[in-house]
Formats: structure tokens, sequence, C-alpha cells
């Protein structure tokens, strides 16, 4: 995302902002999407990593963080809701089955968006959004 590449030494330095699931949404591409256009070629990139059936409209892409959205790709919003809970790092089942199940399976995606970045540097800002949540709820539980 050409958006994104040109936006990456601003996101270097930027604190994190954690969901639920221990995603960084501070240099995650929805979250940070500003025009209609980042948020179009946001949704193209899901697509082309696979984590969408189909380009969605940019109301759909946009986030504003955990909650704005109707579902959570993990089932762990409503989780986290019964559990009232802000993070799964803070409930006393935390490290349960649901978490187990969501880092499994936000692993299967990684090489697929790797293809899909065109630069190592988009890639590892995108791999510090999605892919550092096991390290990230680890560092709630201590904070």
């Amino acid at each position: 995302m050409k958006w994104y590449i040109d936006k990456l030494k601003e996101l270097e330095k930027t604190e994190p902002v954690y969901s639920v699931c221990g995603d960084d949404c501070a240099v995650c591409p929805r979250y940070v999407a500003e025009t209609e256009e980042e948020l179009r070629e946001t949704a193209e990139f899901w697509y082309k990593v696979g984590w969408r059936d189909r380009i969605v409209s940019t109301d759909e892409i946009s986030c504003s963080g955990c909650g704005s959205n109707a579902s959570c790709a993990f089932g762990l919003l409503p989780c986290a809701r019964e559990h009232r809970v802000a993070a799964c790092a803070e409930c006393d089942s935390f490290k349960c089955g649901r978490i187990h199940e969501m880092l499994e399976n936000s692993a299967k995606s990684q090489e697929a968006c790797r293809a899909a970045c065109d630069t190592g540097e988009e890639f590892m800002m995108i791999y510090r959004s999605f892919w550092e949540k096991e390290k990230n709820l680890k560092k709630m539980l201590l904070e």
C-alpha cells in the first residue's frame, strides 16, 4: 500500500495502542487510514491477503478500535464484554482456548500478508500490528 509505505517512518515512532486481542492498532492500516483513497487501498490489500472475500466498502474497512465494528474476527470482543474486561490479558481465564485458536488462526495468514506487501519494511510494520499479539498480551499483564 503506497500510502502506508509513505507513513512507515512516522509509524515507527508511534506508541502502541493495544486491542482486546493484543493487536497494535497504532500501526494497523485500517486504524490509521485517514482518506477515502487510503481506505480503498487498505480494502484492496485485505482482499489480496485473504482477510476479506471481496473488496469491501471504505465504511466497512474503516476501524476506530475495538467495539467500533459489529463483530470480532476471533469472537474475543463479545467474550471480553461478557467477562467485563477491556483486554483478554485482564481475564481470569487468560490464555483460554479462544486465545490459542486466535493465535493459531492469525499465524496462518502471515505468509499471504508477506506476499501481498510491496516491501519488507511494510510487512514488518504490519507484523507489529498483527503478529505480536502474544507478546503484547503478556506486556499488558505486567502493566
